[in-house]
């Protein structure tokens, strides 16, 4: 790999069952229903047909499971990367004290340590949450890169539109009132930079990437969702965000999400969830020509190699985070 080679990572958020019950909202997700077993060996035979090596952000607590343990020592064994997703998948945490962010950080590194020997060096946060505490707590404790970050103008509405869903309380509805970001996150930006901290660190952000100057999403539930109307119109568009990149410099980080490559069928008790009666051959294939695109203009890898070589070009844009925050943190 040369200095002048484009970059492109892919990662996916490894959600589980009850995490996405848990943000619904949903009855008995305390019990903790996982598809973790039969999701990491289909996901992982996806990705080997498309020679794909990706980085998984991997929820503590279920990394905390024993037996979850095999099918998460199988992802570092096809040779993926592991990063931290907070250990209670709350998108909620950017609204915690600073002691329990650190608990929550600490914890997962802890858990995914232990269960494959690895330790995380990037981390995102649940439902694009993040706070200046959060990154400080990520550089002082080593950590490479925050992947946190969608910068788009379109939280709001993907927020109003999923707590209609919902049968939620009003304490659970203030809970997620940043969920999915704010109208103001479609000012920052969309390639690669440094934060600039109040305890004098840096740390590198990867956004997960929009559509430059327009700032709309073109992560793969996006993707999936203007399939429904036409492939070719999917196509185009994501040519169209590609191109954009390309004239704007940037690198694109581009996310998956369990529920992009699996149907309802699979896990009926997600059947609620935007795009769970597509079927999950169609899924696959909207992926594998996604993969295709991505590669004409650039060479995908994980997360920290593609941080790595960021940071080794020395020519990153610095940003505060204090003009930036986008909560105080609040006791809990």
């Amino acid at each position: 790999m040369t200095t002048s080679t484009r970059l492109a990572s892919v990662s996916l958020d490894l959600d589980n069952v009850w995490s996405y019950l848990k943000t619904h909202g949903d009855e008995g997700w305390e019990r903790r229903p996982s598809y973790i077993a039969t999701f990491v060996p289909y996901v992982l035979d996806v990705l080997e047909q498309e020679r794909l090596q990706i980085t998984f952000f991997v929820v503590g607590t279920d990394a905390a499971i024993p037996e979850h343990e095999p099918a998460l020592q199988s992802l570092v064994q096809h040779g993926h990367e592991l990063g931290n997703h907070s250990f209670e998948h709350e998108p909620w945490m950017a609204r915690y004290d600073r002691s329990r962010i650190e608990d929550e950080i600490a914890r997962t590194e802890a858990a995914i340590l232990a269960s494959t020997g690895r330790r995380p060096i990037g981390f995102r946060g649940p439902g694009y949450a993040w706070s200046v505490e959060l990154l400080e707590i990520l550089s002082a404790r080593g950590y490479l890169y925050d992947a946190s970050t969608l910068p788009t103008y379109l939280g709001p509405l993907a927020r109003a539109y999923y707590l209609r869903t919902t049968r939620l309380s009003e304490a659970e509805r203030k809970e997620r009132a940043e969920l999915f970001g704010r109208l103001a996150d479609g000012l920052r930006p969309v390639g690669a930079y440094s934060w600039q901290l109040p305890n004098g660190r840096t740390l590198l952000e990867l956004p997960v990437t929009t559509f430059p100057v327009i700032k709309v999403p073109f992560h793969l539930s996006y993707l999936m969702y203007i399939s429904r109307f036409s492939e070719r119109l999917m196509v185009g568009y994501l040519r169209a965000a590609l191109l954009a990149c390309r004239l704007a410099g940037i690198e694109p980080s581009f996310l998956l999400h369990p529920l992009d490559l699996i149907d309802a069928k699979q896990e009926p008790r997600l059947a609620f969830f935007p795009g769970m009666d597509v079927p999950a051959r169609r899924k696959a294939t909207l992926f594998r020509r996604a993969i295709q695109l991505l590669r004409e203009h650039y060479s995908l890898v994980n997360m920290s190699t593609h941080a790595r070589s960021l940071l080794a070009r020395q020519d990153l844009s610095v940003h505060s985070s204090v003009a930036s925050s986008p909560v105080v943190p609040v006791q809990r």
